[in-house]
């Protein structure tokens, strides 16, 4: 029998327990061996359920029991996740991970050190939920180079765009209607301001490209600035609006990554990703465009992916998956304000649309306007190609010296 410890026993952690309990006979089938819980490591109480005698307070109990051959990390955070991740694979456990804010971090070294070690650290549920999404990068698309990958990776996000686009409900209102159903925590920043779906993008870029992305490295926006008219803006162009995280290989050797707010066009597999649910497009150079679609989040969804590297993990006890990527170089990333985009953006003068479009124009050249429902006088949106993000400020200065108020400027999408 393969046993195997859980680091946490919360909503992921509970689940786990509950989806190896459920499934325990086609669990060993798959893996060709059973799988025990011998330890659970939690410092609240849980007593009445049928497994209470496996929990723990004390970490070092797993980390000295050489029975336990696979810990699963179902924590969350930066501390004591990492410590205790380390401490298991330098004591030769193999390691199973749902913490993406871990592996956004510190997956380069976790990496190394399971390689030096000849073990596996794997980490399906940390982008996807339950949405397979590292394996079929790493294994099913590998005959490819991966050019572009694209996705709705916040299902928070996700369900308040929604709300907006479909109910015409406020922002506030929507984020209280999230937390009202569970689909928000209590503090949702992490959410509405792209932190949670910038680690997942950085996760996939390592991924892809092989060179470890660290969040801080990445321009992030959320979507805490997104009105009612930005929506209906984005229906007049054709489209809707959703928090995108994107990344693409460029020509001289470095990576674009962003996450952001963006118009996508009706015509996008994205545009139809509705709720809390995620979506991620990949695009390969002979496979051209895959999606894959699911729920992002929630208990059993990435309990399913957990317990799906956990089988992994039992096949591959005396060889390692070869799952990798190393430290980049400092240049790596490519500047945001270096990469040219289209932009969509919001005005506001004291005199008529039509003015303040026409100053817009003298300002940007080329534009296209934009008019929606129940547009206000004074009030004008259009879209702009191809600038850089220096390029932009420097023009929405020049508007601004014009006396035209930037009500706001959104990223348009290419996918």
């Amino acid at each position: 029998m393969a046993k195997i410890a859980i680091l946490g026993h919360g909503v992921v952690g509970s689940g786990v327990v509950e989806v190896l309990r459920t499934h325990e006979e086609s669990i060993a089938r798959r893996a060709k061996e059973d799988v025990g819980i011998k330890h659970i490591l939690d410092l609240r109480e849980f007593p009445g359920l049928p497994y209470s005698d496996v929990f723990t307070k004390d970490f070092d109990k797993i980390l000295n029991d050489p029975e336990v051959g696979i810990v699963v990390e179902v924590m969350g955070g930066l501390e004591p996740a990492f410590s205790y991740v380390k401490a298991c694979l330098e004591n030769g456990k193999s390691v199973v991970t749902s913490n993406k804010e871990l592996v956004a971090a510190k997956g380069a070294e976790l990496l190394a050190l399971a390689q030096e070690k000849n073990l596996n650290f794997l980490f399906e549920a940390s982008v996807g939920g339950g949405i397979p999404i590292i394996r079929p990068i790493s294994q099913c698309l590998a005959a490819n180079e991966v050019t572009e990958i694209a996705g709705i990776l916040n299902g928070t996000t996700n369900f308040i765009l929604t709300k907006m686009i479909r109910e015409h409900m406020a922002f506030e209102d929507a984020l209280s209607m999230a937390q009202s159903l569970g689909y928000a925590e209590r503090d949702p920043s992490a959410d509405i301001e792209g932190a949670d779906a910038c680690r997942k993008i950085c996760i996939l870029a390592s991924l892809a490209y092989g060179s470890h992305v660290y969040p801080e490295q990445v321009h992030t926006e959320g979507i805490t600035k997104i009105t009612l008219e930005d929506v209906a803006y984005a229906e007049a162009w054709g489209g809707v609006i959703k928090l995108i995280g994107e990344v693409k290989a460029l020509e001289n050797g470095r990576i674009h990554i962003q996450v952001a707010p963006m118009f996508v066009s009706r015509e996008s597999q994205l545009s139809g990703v509705d709720d809390v649910f995620n979506g991620i497009l990949v695009r390969g150079d002979a496979t051209g465009d895959v999606v894959f679609y699911g729920r992002g989040a929630g208990k059993l969804p990435t309990a399913s992916a957990v317990v799906a590297d956990v089988i992994d993990c039992v096949k591959h006890m005396k060889a390692r998956k070869y799952l990798y990527w190393e430290d980049a170089k400092p240049d790596y990333v490519e500047p945001y304000e270096n990469a040219p985009q289209d932009f969509f953006v919001h005005i506001k003068g004291a005199g008529t649309s039509e003015e303040a479009f026409a100053q817009a124009e003298g300002v940007f050249g080329d534009i296209k306007r934009l008019i929606r429902k129940g547009e206000e006088e004074g009030e004008a949106g259009f879209t702009v190609n191809g600038l850089g993000q220096g390029e932009f400020e420097a023009k929405a200065a020049a508007l601004e010296d014009k006396g035209l108020q930037l009500l706001g400027r959104i990223v348009i999408s290419e996918y």
